[in-house]
């Protein structure tokens, strides 16, 4: 079922983008341009999730470290 959506997917995806590029092609380019254009669309979403999730990880990582610093000096370290 995978190759078959893919297949759905990129004929669409390739129909759209060769219409906004205002490109005349065949059917067969068409669906090789979308399922092209959906696998690079895929790493890329891929990588900028990851990246994203990892760099949000830090920055958490980095506030919770701040809120436990204020919360030590605040009620630690006055005594």
């Amino acid at each position: 079922m995978g190759v078959v959506y893919l297949i759905i997917i990129g004929a669409a995806a390739g129909f759209l983008a060769t219409r906004m590029m205002r490109i005349e092609a065949g059917v067969v380019p068409t669906v090789l341009i979308g399922i092209a254009g959906a696998l690079i669309g895929g790493v890329l979403i891929r990588v900028i999730l990851t990246v994203t999730g990892l760099l949000g990880g830090l920055i958490g990582a980095v506030l919770g470290a701040l809120l436990l610093l204020w919360l030590w000096q605040t009620y630690l370290g006055r005594r």
